[in-house]
């Protein structure tokens, strides 16, 4: 007679995904102004999507425009009821970045505060920005820390 061998009924177990550092986060200002923003386009948006592009007098400029839908590698924002899609190569340049809402007499505007910013012209079109070294940030700059 021979014996059979069953295999373990017991489940393989699965580590914890990693911390992700928190590439962007939102001010309150910021996040209702994009709430606005998506209820007043002519068509259906998924939210906005960030990045920056090469050009201007200090190097770069951020991007912003709508996004009808997510990109297979987007960095996805979902914070304080908006969607924030971050273009893929924008990534390390604007880890760690706060997007707010500036206001004066005439005129409001998205502004970045971003750490990896290292200079702006005086007209504040375009910026300079080194690539943070993810290794670099804090564990307060992860989700969920």
């Amino acid at each position: 007679m021979t014996s059979i061998e069953t295999a373990s009924s017991s489940k393989p177990t699965v580590a914890a995904p990693r911390p992700r550092f928190k590439v962007m986060s939102l001010s309150d200002a910021a996040a209702t102004r994009i709430r606005d923003v998506i209820s007043a386009a002519e068509t259906p948006i998924v939210g906005v999507r960030v990045g920056v592009r090469n050009g201007g007098c200090a190097g770069m400029s951020y991007t912003m425009d709508y996004a009808t839908a997510r990109n297979p590698h987007d960095e996805v924002i979902e914070e304080k009821g908006v969607t924030v899609l971050i273009d893929p190569k924008a990534v390390l340049f604007l880890l760690g970045t706060e997007m707010d809402v500036k206001t004066d007499k005439f005129a409001s505007t998205f502004v970045f505060n971003n750490p990896n910013q290292t200079s702006a012209c005086g007209c504040g079109e375009s910026v300079a920005i080194t690539p943070a070294a993810p290794g670099l940030l804090s564990i307060k700059d992860r989700d969920g820390g």
